[in-house]
């Protein structure tokens, strides 16, 4: 890239020519703060806000009587708009509700207990901690062996090394799509393809793809998925996670939280549990009816945006923070650890500097919002729908400043 185009003024020129330029004034941003972790948390959009106030009405107004005028299908009808506009899944294979970590725990227990004869669990030692967490404690319980793939942490999973480490003992294997620190985007049909084979079941956590990086489910034949709502598709704070499960294996699989709605005919409260058929088996207590409000909010943006155009433009943004980081911030001590590669990238650009974690603590004192991977890492989220071109120089200029 050229010297020209590292500009501040080339970026504005970005920013005018951006297709998607206008969605940005359809979210709440604070004027006065460069805002890069959306892949933490996204922003706020206008319309959850207009939404949430007509559900409060509604509730006021209507009280129980919501249950029967739309609450109650909300979880299958979110997941399906989900699954359509994001993941590239048919309807009836994605259920929204739970938290990442209840619905992740819900999943790996469905899949260990259709493999019960083998004893062995594969994920990554750079796999996000919440799915490390979760298969430590459901190995123990279990007396399921975890083998720990050892990879670059500037890179993840490749379908070779995947292949190496499984074998007739393996019951599951689970990575993340995207890798939370690096930005690495694994190869999904490839790791499809070898865990298959081997005859074990394929867990997905798709929290840092889904509303940046096109998605294939049905197409890639994953198993399972689940993943957050609150990075890239915008759906607030501690706004519920999903699950899909392929339609093949819906009826082999039994999630172990049995709560009321997760049964077949619930309201007849009738003794023992008899699983419904389908996603709704999946699903456990009542659906938090606001927070999926708000996750339908931001999941018709994304759908309305279109993710082929999301995607090229969060290729775009990080491929001109690498380049300003190379031009800008190298001769400081500053280096890219996320892929070069835009293929094997998500929308997210890890900058490694050994006083990062000092450096992010006074980048956010001045108002340019990053956040910081242990042991080195400054990430960079760029949030296609929110996040201009002008963002990224000001923020490598912010960090250029700092070491400077």
């Amino acid at each position: 890239m050229s010297t020209a185009l590292l500009s501040r003024d080339a970026a504005v020129e970005l920013d005018a020519s951006d297709p998607l330029r206008d969605f940005r004034r359809r979210f709440v941003i604070a004027p006065d703060v460069v805002y890069l972790d959306g892949n933490s948390l996204g922003c706020l959009p206008r319309a959850t806000s207009e939404r949430l106030e007509r559900l409060v009405a509604q509730w006021g107004q209507r009280g129980v009587r919501g249950w029967d005028e739309g609450w109650l299908e909300l979880p299958l009808e979110v997941g399906d708009r989900l699954g359509s506009a994001v993941l590239g899944a048919a309807p009836g294979q994605v259920a929204i509700g739970d938290s990442t970590t209840v619905c992740f725990y819900k999943l790996v227990c469905a899949a260990l207990d259709a493999r019960p004869g083998r004893r062995q669990i594969l994920t990554d030692l750079d796999n996000f901690p919440t799915d490390r967490y979760v298969l430590e404690g459901v190995a123990r319980a279990r007396g399921r062996e975890l083998v720990w793939l050892r990879g670059d942490p500037g890179g993840g999973p490749e379908p070779e090394e995947v292949a190496s480490l499984i074998g007739p003992e393996t019951a599951l294997v689970t990575f993340s799509h995207v890798s939370y620190r690096s930005a690495h985007v694994a190869d999904m049909a490839a790791v499809n393809a070898a865990v298959g084979e081997a005859g074990a079941l394929m867990l997905w956590d798709l929290s840092h793809s889904a509303g940046s990086v096109p998605l294939a489910l049905d197409a890639d034949r994953v198993d399972l998925a689940v993943g957050c709502t609150y990075k890239y598709l915008n759906g607030g704070p501690g706004a519920p996670a999903y699950m899909y499960v392929r339609r093949q294996l819906q009826a082999q699989l039994r999630q172990p939280i049995w709560g009321w709605l997760g049964r077949r005919d619930p309201f007849q409260m009738a003794p023992g549990y008899e699983a419904a058929e389908g996603m709704t088996g999946f699903l456990s207590g009542t659906p938090p009816v606001l927070a999926l409000a708000a996750v339908d909010e931001g999941v018709r943006m994304v759908a309305e945006a279109g993710i082929d155009a999301v995607r090229a433009k969060g290729v775009a943004l990080t491929e001109l923070a690498i380049a300003l980081a190379g031009a800008r911030l190298a001769q400081l001590g500053v280096s890219v650890v996320s892929p070069r590669d835009p293929a094997r990238r998500g929308a997210h650009v890890a900058l490694a500097h050994p006083d990062a974690r000092e450096l992010c603590a006074d980048l956010i004192a001045t108002g340019v919002i990053v956040d910081f991977r242990r042991p080195d890492v400054i990430r960079f989220g760029l949030s296609p729908l929110t996040t201009r071109f002008v963002d990224v120089w000001d923020g490598v200029e912010a960090l250029r400043r700092q070491l400077g």
